[in-house]
């Protein structure tokens, strides 16, 4: 994907040329992240960077996206040999959430950081009690509800939980994500006190294979 010169290049190039793996320095990738994000025309970059990709570059963002219960998740860079992606995501209006993920207590198999560029969102940070084996959650308690307007960044790393119980309409948010850290997530809902094992399909053709 041709971004050099952008701001999605600079991002790249910096987070390329780490001496480190970036899973494991997470916190200095969040400081890199937060400095760049910091501009008034990263919502007019990132829109220029949209229509001046070719067609079949287009058509690759549409092969790696997908669409979660809350909001449609636009993946703009994806290369085998970096540690980590890009990523667009843009909200539902609120009627057409249906229960699920993101306004769930959930955790991520990745890091990220993020910032929102559009809109807003409710944010919910937890403390969540795990079963021995790791594979479900038992309790989670509110540490803390954070207002998050446009311009607002943050960073979650793989073993935090949180909740978007709402966001305005018309949210989209930029995320940097590193590569998965873990085989799963879970995800918890507080009313019905019911946890939820979540692998992704690619990991399981080997599983599929058994079962024929």
């Amino acid at each position: 994907m041709a971004i050099k010169g952008s701001a999605l290049g600079e991002l790249a190039e910096q987070l390329r040329t780490a001496e480190f793996a970036l899973p494991s320095r997470w916190d200095q990738v969040d400081h890199w992240f937060e400095t760049w994000a910091d501009r008034p025309c990263l919502r007019n970059d990132l829109r220029s960077h949209l229509l001046d990709l070719p067609n079949e570059q287009s058509d690759a963002i549409i092969r790696r996206s997908r669409e979660t219960t809350t909001h449609f998740a636009w993946c703009l860079r994806d290369r085998a040999d970096e540690p980590f992606t890009f990523w667009l995501h843009e909200y539902k209006e609120q009627r057409d959430w249906r229960a699920g993920y993101a306004d769930s207590v959930h955790n991520h198999r990745y890091h990220f950081c993020t910032t929102i560029l559009r809109g807003g969102y409710l944010h919910e940070r937890y403390s969540a009690t795990l079963s021995a084996d790791s594979e479900s959650i038992s309790g989670a308690e509110l540490l803390r509800s954070t207002p998050c307007p446009v311009g607002a960044s943050g960073s979650l790393l793989a073993t935090d939980f949180h909740r978007i119980p709402r966001a305005t309409n018309g949210t989209m948010t930029f995320l940097v994500k590193s590569r998965e850290v873990t085989p799963w997530s879970l995800s918890y809902d507080p009313v019905t006190q019911a946890s939820q094992r979540h692998v992704p399909v690619e990991s399981r053709l080997s599983q599929l294979t058994k079962r024929l």
